[in-house]
């Protein structure tokens, strides 16, 4: 099936400060060859963990076409690897001059050191590479236990009844997948021709789907991406319509729960997303319902959004979720951070975005709450860390060798939101900055930039904010909001959340008393409380912690919607309750709710306030950890282990 998606990404535009940026997280030398395409060939295989044979694995090639951009030619190529990808065959296929034949020749290649979560695969050219000469490398690999690529068994799917398989690329995960430019500053599109086993159904990234056979499965992406958004999940999966442009994937188990959750759903966040920032170029925008073990609440990949089945509360209290991830579809897979330092210009964005698309569809008072809520992270997370740490700025500075997984925190997230609303602050227009926003994208489409290249186009954009030198307001300068870390310099309005934030705080007060006064509580129905207002009200609660004696088990037992909640967000705060109140009777919820999902968000904090708390909870975090770390993500393995080590030494 051909690409229908317009061949875009080739225009001549501006020249970007990101042209020049190092990205010290890649081995590669990406900046000395263009990646014209790349395509997989794989073929998966089940089996028990290797090596060995018979052994789990993904085997096959990866075929990169490239083109030479160093002035004086190269005599080598180096891309990211891991350990767990092992090179059996690399060969090279290139015109000979003046002969219009090409030929396909073995080549040498080795591996070197580069760190932890990487390592330098390094091709030599038999003859130098010419300046602008195109050629193409085929790479025989096999990938077995690693990082990138998760193997479940079937005792960790939602089905119980056969193995699972996918790939996780950001941050720099993909390099376990594929030997690939592993760095944010490089796109380019893919194919992928995929074998798996009888029964089994893959799934991609990728503009088309095509099924080839029995066993076969044909994709291609026909708008250029970085490499960690190139993601691969085979299952026993299934699929469901639930929009003009829109399917949902699952296990035959979950389909219903998932159709019945978002059938009718997606399709207003999309147009409303396209009226506000631009076309979403994307074509389809599917969503996966990934195993109880995926880290995160959402991974956008692009047409093929990886959600967590936390999303799947019954009664669509989180249905909205999912804005953030099609957000990302014009901010973070359109425009692009050049490399992870930059991450805010993903998030933070995103976040805006979510908020503007949420602003509209349910409300300021609304997206006030969640805003509000989300300030409480960040609240929450520069409180356990101290204003003053170096991961509070926004342009973090990665030294060579750390992973950037390891400054994933809530400050780009957040304080990004910040510094995109003062941005919109100083407009003081909301249409004008929608339409800067639009602008914004349709300038820096299918690129990667930094923070500098998007200052440079907003004065541009805003002449009179330039002549005005807003870039050097004392105390709001754009150089404090990027490189000096601690608590934003602005906060944005969020006061027209009163109306929905007032009768939380008040009824939190009231569960704060030595003497409950059950009447008064009686009185506050919250039973059209939505998510983010029930949210706001056990933070508040969270804040007050620990409470007298008994409250906290009248509180469960009066709200049984927040004790015994499907709502994974209601679940999450109601256990950080539970253990900061040593409320032992209840301590099997927070096991039942750890064991019953792995997302990053939820387990960490649950594990920091178990090994901040009583020695009861000390011991509900080692028995629980020693059940669920199987089933856990091997990143979030590492840091629950860390938060272990750490609390006990």
């Amino acid at each position: 099936m051909a690409c229908s998606a317009p061949v875009t990404g080739c225009v001549a535009r501006r020249p970007l400060h990101s042209a020049r940026a190092p990205d010290v997280a890649s081995a590669s030398n990406f900046r000395a060859f263009e990646l014209l395409h790349l395509h997989l060939t794989l073929r998966v295989e089940f089996g028990p963990p290797g090596p060995g044979p018979g052994s789990r694995g993904l085997s096959g090639t990866a075929a990169l076409e490239l083109r030479c951009l160093g002035p004086e030619g190269a005599t080598e190529l180096r891309l990211d690897s891991h350990p767990c990808l092992e090179v059996t065959a690399a060969a090279l296929r290139r015109e000979r001059p003046g002969s219009g034949e090409p030929t396909e020749e073995p080549v040498p290649f080795h591996t070197s050191p580069f760190a932890h979560y990487g390592q330098a695969l390094s091709v030599a050219f038999p003859q130098p590479c010419r300046p602008g000469e195109r050629f193409q490398l085929l790479l025989t690999y096999h990938v077995g236990e690693g990082p990138g690529v998760c193997w479940l068994t079937p005792e960790q799917t939602a089905g119980k009844k056969k193995p699972f398989v996918y790939t996780q690329g950001q941050a720099v995960l993909n390099r376990a997948f594929f030997p690939c430019f592993d760095t944010p500053a490089v796109k380019s599109k893919y194919s992928a021709l995929v074998e798996v086993p009888d029964g089994f159904t893959a799934v991609m990234s990728a503009t088309t789907w095509e099924k080839r056979g029995p066993n076969k499965f044909f994709f291609q992406m026909c708008q250029p991406i970085p490499s960690y958004l190139v993601a691969l999940a085979v299952g026993d999966l299934v699929s469901a319509e639930v929009g003009p442009r829109s399917r949902v994937w699952a296990e035959p188990c979950l389909i219903k729960a998932a159709k019945e959750e978002y059938d009718g759903v997606i399709e207003e966040f999309l147009a409303t997303g396209e009226k506000l920032f631009g076309p979403y170029v994307w074509g389809r925008y599917d969503l996966l319902f990934m195993p109880p073990s995926f880290p995160f609440g959402g991974m956008e990949n692009p047409c093929l959004t990886f959600v967590t089945p936390c999303l799947l509360a019954g009664d669509r209290s989180l249905a909205d979720v999912i804005i953030h991830e099609i957000s990302h579809s014009w901010f973070g897979n359109l425009v692009t951070n050049a490399n992870w330092g930059e991450f805010w210009l993903n998030e933070g964005f995103t976040m805006y975005a979510q908020r503007r698309i949420s602003t509209i569809l349910f409300g300021t008072a609304y997206t006030c709450l969640e805003a509000a809520t989300g300030r409480a992270l960040l609240r929450q997370h520069m409180d356990i860390t101290g204003e003053d740490h170096p991961l509070n700025k926004l342009r973090v500075k990665i030294e060579p060798g750390v992973d950037p997984d390891d400054t994933y925190n809530e400050t780009p997230y957040e304080k990004g939101f910040c510094f995109v609303s003062y941005l919109a602050h100083l407009v003081g227009d909301q249409d004008k900055f929608d339409n800067f926003l639009k602008a914004y994208v349709n300038e820096f489409k299918f690129q990667s930039i930094l923070a500098d290249d998007f200052l440079e186009f907003y004065l541009e954009y805003f002449p009179e904010l330039k002549k005005q030198r807003v870039d050097s307001i004392p105390g709001f300068e754009f150089d404090r909001w990027l490189n000096t870390p601690g608590w934003p310099p602005y906060l944005p309005d969020l006061s027209p959340g009163d109306s929905l934030m007032k009768p939380a705080e008040e009824l939190a007060e009231l569960w704060a008393a030595e003497k409950l006064d059950l009447g008064a509580i009686a009185a506050v129905d919250i039973s059209t409380w939505k998510t983010y207002q029930l949210v706001y009200f056990l933070d508040k609660i969270l804040q007050k912690s620990p409470l007298p004696p008994g409250n906290v088990k009248e509180m469960g037992d009066t709200y049984l919607k927040i004790s015994n909640a499907r709502n994974a967000e209601l679940r999450l705060r109601w256990s950080q309750i539970v253990i900061k109140n040593d409320h032992q009777a209840d301590f099997k919820k927070v096991q039942d709710f750890l064991q019953s999902q792995g997302k990053q968000k939820y387990t960490l904090p649950l594990y920091h306030a178990m090994m901040n708390g009583s020695q009861a909870a000390h011991v509900l975090a080692k028995e629980t950890f020693s059940t669920t770390a199987p089933q856990l993500h091997s990143n979030v393995v590492n840091y629950v282990q860390q938060i272990m080590e750490s609390k006990n030494s």
